[in-house]
């Protein structure tokens, strides 16, 4: 029986689904700009094997407004598993969830186990682009700030009510061009809409946003594969998102380096595991959501 409820996280309300079931619980996080709702088919991939609980994020879906900072997130995603009485969940998390499921692990040595899908920060620096001329690196670098500064400009503006029946047409045409569930697609969208005052607005706002792109530009996650107390996995994309391929050569070469960085990490820490997903982007909840419910239970079963 599927439950959604408000938990009261102190500092702000934080919105759950409860997906139910009695196997091991687990939580599953998504990415910056999401919310629950667009984890809604892996959720019900999982659920043979876990209780799975999604919740929407601090400044996301229907959750409350307060500063991101990595404890503030974590601090909710602890008062969720207080207020739901789960015994030791599991944490998995796409994208920035994944980078909140490893810092999770890290703080956590009870956990059974956490799972990051492609939870990586964005290159920010030639260091991160091995095997490309640093010129060219730097180049690539400017580049790609511009185009998140321009997308970052847009964040929580008013939509006009006329736009709107337009913006819900596009997102179904990008729900079937993926391949996803349509219905789950555009409740995911619908539910960062906000409604007040007879304007509508998109969440994360400008200002959340901002905040989430620092937080995510400032975190380096060698050291935490090196030295986390839990058992983790990190699964990686191999290939390009559509948007992501006029940027080719540099993701090629960021995807080298996340490689590099988590074999690092499993060197020097036995209870952290990589690998890489054949035929996965960024996207690869929407793009194989069976497959990672089946890696998913496989290593929270005891197969690391």
């Amino acid at each position: 029986m599927i439950n959604d409820r408000l938990v009261d996280a102190g500092e702000l309300p934080v919105a759950v689904r409860d997906f139910g079931g009695e196997q091991p619980p687990l939580l599953l996080l998504h990415g910056a700009g999401g919310n629950l709702a667009m984890l809604t088919t892996l959720a019900r991939a999982l659920r043979p094997r876990h209780r799975v609980i999604t919740l929407d994020l601090r400044g996301h879906g229907r959750s409350g407004d307060g500063p991101w900072s990595w404890d503030a997130a974590l601090g909710d995603i602890a008062a969720v598993t207080v207020q739901l009485e789960l015994n030791r969940p599991a944490v998995v998390g796409h994208s920035l969830g994944g980078m909140l499921a490893v810092l999770w692990g890290q703080r956590h040595p009870e956990t059974p186990g956490v799972v990051s899908l492609d939870g990586n920060p964005p290159p920010t620096r030639p260091g991160q682009l091995p095997g490309l001329d640093p010129e060219k690196a730097a180049a690539e670098l400017a580049r790609l700030t511009t185009v998140f500064d321009t997308m970052h400009a847009g964040m929580g503006r008013t939509i006009p009510s006329e736009e709107l029946p337009d913006l819900v047409e596009r997102q179904q045409m990008a729900a079937r061009d993926m391949g996803a569930n349509e219905k789950v697609w555009i409740e995911g969208f619908r539910r960062n809409l906000v409604h007040k005052d007879g304007e509508t607005t998109m969440r994360p706002s400008a200002e959340t946003s901002a905040q989430l792109r620092a937080l995510m530009n400032g975190l380096e996650l060698g050291p935490v594969y090196a030295t986390t107390p839990a058992p983790t996995l990190a699964v990686l994309a191999t290939r390009d998102l559509p948007e992501q391929e006029p940027f080719a050569d540099l993701y090629a070469a960021h995807r080298r380096y996340l490689v590099e960085q988590a074999a690092a990490g499993a060197r020097a820490n036995p209870r952290m595991r990589y690998l890489q997903l054949e035929d996965s982007s960024h996207a690869m909840v929407i793009e194989q959501p069976e497959v990672l419910a089946s890696l998913i239970g496989d290593f929270l079963s005891g197969g690391h």
